[in-house]
């Protein structure tokens, strides 16, 4: 499966309403997505509740991995991003 490293765009970190906007987006892909610290236990991007318990703030790097590259790229875009700006 595809991967990607990707700083954490959003000011206050990967909380709740980033968190939820990017599992929101994983389940319309209807594919499989994790996302880890680097050098971390990956988790299911698909539940918010599992990417708040990464502790990811802003700027930290993060590994997503997805089953194909067009998922890749439209989530790990969303990571990149101020969700909480939007």
């Amino acid at each position: 499966m595809p991967s990607t490293t990707v700083a954490v765009g959003s000011a206050v970190g990967l909380h709740a309403r980033p968190a939820t906007i990017i599992a929101e987006a994983v389940g319309d892909t209807g594919s499989a997505v994790t996302i880890g610290l680097e050098g971390g236990d990956p988790v299911d991007a698909g539940s918010a509740l599992m990417i708040m318990t990464l502790g990811a703030e802003k700027g930290t790097n993060v590994v997503v991995t997805a089953e194909d590259q067009n998922t890749l790229d439209a989530i790990a875009t969303l990571v990149a991003r101020d969700l909480d700006a939007d």
